[in-house]
């Protein structure tokens, strides 16, 4: 690497060992509130809503609202709103048995009814909401309800991925008293959000402030649980950080350049590793993306672990993958396929039919994050002749990357996560993916898609075919992963416990933070 890419990599480099603070023993306080300074901000609290389809979104929403399906810190299905479920032998009806004794923040009561409600309301949503939702509706053919507590759904065809699906937003249930007014479908900004989680809201502000209360007739009591949690979107990580030390906040999201200096203060910090990445997706559509010889030298020109160590600050790890290191899904043989090779790229690049270099049009997201890891491996491609032409555009206009007229051959963006791993590589690699402006980058990269659709989670073929999955969209360069990325929280020492890695989402679950009594 020349001089001048190590320079410019080393310029942003924060000197400091990071050590990973865990959960504290001290006990919880009930009469306590939880004041969370957050990157991420909710334009609405409806779960249906597109803007909620990003999992950096779902913290308060997670709170507020319970879906049929638990998925737990490792992303496994577990009871939730239903306490079991079961499929045909075919995959084509998934029924669902659910809790008894369950209230809405409103009182009313949750059952089968309410459950066909919801389901409707989302069905009649369409495209207006969420891929998520959307993509869920769209497998269902009808819904049945036998008394209170049984919902039958007949699926269009075999899919295996309805207990993942109910696991997300799809399944976060709404009190029917509010989804309708007037007649019209109560949607975003127009829906009071009532669901059936610990927390129900007193007040909100869109982009701004969530208020929420503990719930004290939610089905599953916990005293630990604090009184308020006040979910505040600060988008300045100087402001957040500053918030914690003031004692206006006491737990802050904090970006990985600010831990040298967190714990230099004296504050805990706490890194949450999550199945969310650096990754650039690609438009195979295009001639140049298109090659997959210029894709892999692509892969090789990129020296990952220099961009992680200078741009990750200790909270990242470099990787091809979409998956963290914790994760069943992660395949460390995966990582050997691309090692930093200049000489190889270049080769690469000219079989690709490129001898003097490509030009290459990167849509770039207009933060000084994104800017700065861009700008690193604008200079490593040149230096192979890939040369990078950056498209800049406001965070907001992410969709023009996939939305017709596509816009771009590449884009980087913080992967979040999804519940179901299936679901990373429908939406990153597959045909009609919600990030993806293009075609698989081979067809057999859909072939296998719809194969794990058609296998049970429980059935261990299920995985055999996932990890099929995982090598080929690597093999084929199917996207360009860069590095893992993690939560990053501050707080006052024994003041927060509770705040586990959850890898479903790229938010954690803020209704598990406990205050502590420790805390002032």
């Amino acid at each position: 690497m020349r001089a001048s890419t190590v320079w410019l990599l080393m310029a942003y480099l924060t000197f400091g060992l990071v050590g990973p603070a865990g959960a504290v023993d001290a006990p919880a306080n009930p009469n306590g509130t939880v004041i969370y300074y957050d990157a991420v901000s909710n334009q609405t609290l409806d779960p249906q809503e597109p803007q909620n389809n990003s999992s950096f979104a779902q913290g308060p929403l997670m709170a507020i609202f319970d879906s049929l399906i638990n998925l737990n810190e490792a992303g496994e299905p577990k009871p939730g709103l239903a306490v079991s479920w079961q499929y045909n032998a075919d995959l084509t009806e998934f029924t669902l048995k659910l809790r008894p004794g369950v209230t809405f923040h409103d009182g009313s009561k949750f059952n089968a009814a309410a459950v066909a409600r919801n389901f409707e309301r989302s069905t009649a949503l369409g495209l207006r909401a969420g891929f998520a939702t959307s993509e869920t509706m769209s497998q269902i053919a009808t819904v049945e309800i036998e008394g209170e507590d049984l919902v039958r759904l007949k699926l269009k065809g075999p899919n295996g991925q309805m207990p993942f699906f109910l696991g997300s937003q799809a399944g976060m249930m709404i009190s029917p008293a509010v989804l309708s007014s007037s007649g019209e479908i109560s949607f975003g900004a127009a829906l009071k959000p009532v669901g059936t989680g610990p927390f129900k809201v007193r007040s909100f502000d869109s982009n701004v402030r969530t208020v929420m209360d503990r719930y004290d007739g939610y089905w599953n009591p916990d005293p630990g649980r604090p009184v308020t949690i006040e979910h505040h979107y600060v988008p300045d990580a100087r402001a957040r950080l500053n918030a914690v030390r003031s004692g206006q906040a006491n737990l802050a999201l904090i970006d990985g350049r600010q831990i040298a200096e967190a714990k230099a203060a004296g504050f805990a910090v706490q890194v949450n590793e999550k199945n969310s990445t650096w990754d650039i997706y690609l438009n195979v559509k295009r001639d140049n993306i298109g090659r997959l010889k210029l894709r892999q030298a692509f892969m090789h020109a990129v020296d990952r672990q220099a961009v992680s160590d200078a741009l990750g600050y200790g909270a990242t790890q470099p990787t091809v993958q979409l998956f963290a290191r914790s994760s069943p899904m992660f395949d460390p043989t995966l990582e050997a396929l691309y090692p930093f090779d200049q000489a190889k790229a270049r080769k690469l690049l000219a079989e690709a039919g490129y001898p003097n270099g490509v030009d290459i049009t990167w849509v770039l997201l207009n933060t000084s994050e994104y800017k700065q890891i861009a700008e690193a491996m604008q200079a490593m491609l040149g230096e192979v002749g890939i040369r990078i032409k950056f498209d800049v555009v406001d965070t907001s206009q992410y969709v023009t990357f996939r939305r017709p007229p596509t816009r771009g051959d590449i884009m980087m963006a913080r992967w979040g996560g999804r519940p179901d791993p299936l679901q990373a590589f429908q939406e990153v690699t597959g045909t009609g993916g919600s990030v993806n402006a293009g075609d698989a980058a081979v067809p057999e990269i859909d072939v296998l898609i719809d194969k794990a659709r058609r296998l049970d989670p429980s059935d261990p073929a299920r995985m055999v075919v996932l990890r099929q999955l995982a090598k080929l969209t690597t093999e084929q360069a199917a996207h360009f992963g860069i590095m893992a990325r993690s939560n990053v929280y501050a707080y006052k020492p024994g003041c927060i416990s509770g705040i586990p890695a959850y890898l479903p989402t790229g938010n954690d679950r803020i209704n598990d933070v406990r205050l502590t009594t420790g805390c002032r």
